[in-house]
């Protein structure tokens, strides 16, 4: 099943889908997140990806979780990214990764918008570095506050970085631009 993404964004709503994973997306993610410039940005890049094997077998835990949800993003036929919602430390959280190349168009809030409304359990955590201006905004965008600050090892960076966590608590996201 897909479901279409209402945005209110830079892009249309017909041109952003959210859809299963299938194995063919898998190394595309792959790519994404092995680009150094989006690593350095979030600062904390996944633990397996300069390993492709190990990034695969990660995969295959994660879509067979039954307290997992994840998502393709495709957007004008291209896989561009992923959103997930997961259990973490007895709540659940909110992630993603998206290619750099779909930075700053509007595509991973409409996403996310879409998103959060196959995942309309609440509260909703999202944690991202404080700096990532970008997944803040969009997090914002999505109804986001913030609700702590905390000093991390940030692998991407090769130091420690301050890491926001973010709650949606309420309903649906919000329209905020």
């Amino acid at each position: 099943m897909i479901e279409r993404v209402v945005s209110a964004a830079k892009v249309s709503a017909e041109d952003v889908l959210l859809r299963p994973v299938e194995s063919t997306d898998v190394p595309i993610f792959y790519m994404h997140a092995r680009d150094s410039e989006a690593i350095r940005v979030a600062a904390f890049a996944p633990p397996d990806a300069g390993d492709l094997g190990a990034y695969r077998a990660r995969w295959a835990r994660i879509l067979t979780a039954s307290d997992t949800l994840v998502r393709t993003v495709v957007h004008e036929g291209n896989v561009v990214g992923h959103l997930i919602s997961f259990p973490r430390l007895a709540r659940r959280e909110v992630g993603g990764w998206f290619a750099l190349a779909s930075w700053g168009r509007g595509i991973a809030t409409a996403a996310l918008r879409a998103f959060l409304l196959l995942d309309s359990g609440r509260p909703l955590y999202a944690r991202a570095a404080a700096d990532n201006i970008g997944a803040l905004r969009v997090l914002d965008r999505c109804g986001f506050r913030p609700t702590a600050l905390e000093r991390r090892p940030a692998p991407g960076r090769g130091g420690d970085v301050v890491e926001a966590t973010l709650a949606l608590v309420g309903g649906a996201a919000t329209a905020r631009r």
